[in-house]
């Protein structure tokens, strides 16, 4: 890891609590395996990884002052389901506090929890982990998931979907339009 990476980690330790630390470096180690096992630069995938819920630990007053102050628009679902308002902004702090230059890091984090259609590979590796990483024991099919994102990752995003969707309508939490967008996108490349 080189030192940018590093100063991250350090960062992100004294910024998240203890759980939510342990399950980003989580993500970030599986998005670095994923990343080598993809041929995709390793840095980029650590550093997404790393960065997926910087925006998580604020309240929701913080995140929707934060949102104001950055331009950040939010969808009434958003505005009503404050949960998923951390990828986004997430995103836009990646770039203005933590100084990442890349697009592509940004856009990963930004789509880490509902996807979006056609997600590229970096965008994919940050979702899939950030589902399999080695703390989350929860998913029903979770095993049969991980080997799947080492072999295709189109197909174990699909997975991932249809388990979030099938758990979702099982209970009164309502369905992201974005989650629901997606689905439909990965399960029409079959």
């Amino acid at each position: 890891m080189d030192a940018y990476i590093i100063k991250l980690q350090e960062k992100m330790q004294k910024k998240l609590d203890h759980y939510r630390y342990e399950h980003t470096l989580g993500v970030m180690y599986t998005a670095g395996a994923l990343a080598m096992n993809y041929g995709l630069d390793l840095n980029m995938a650590l550093t997404a990884g790393l960065l997926h819920d910087c925006a998580k630990c604020y309240s929701d007053e913080k995140k929707f002052e934060l949102c104001e102050k950055y331009g950040v628009e939010l969808t009434d679902f958003e505005k009503k389901n404050t949960a998923l308002i951390h990828a986004k902004l997430g995103a836009v702090l990646a770039k203005e506090k933590y100084h990442v230059e890349n697009p592509e890091i940004c856009h990963a984090i930004s789509c880490h929890t509902t996807g979006e259609p056609a997600m590229n590979l970096l965008d994919r590796i940050v979702f899939i982990s950030d589902y399999i990483e080695p703390h989350r024991d929860k998913a029903r099919r979770l095993g049969e998931i991980r080997q799947m994102a080492f072999q295709d990752t189109e197909k174990a995003v699909s997975m991932i979907l249809e388990d979030t969707l099938n758990y979702l309508n099982g209970s009164p939490k309502a369905i992201d339009p974005m989650t629901k967008k997606t689905y439909d996108y990965y399960m029409n490349q079959k």
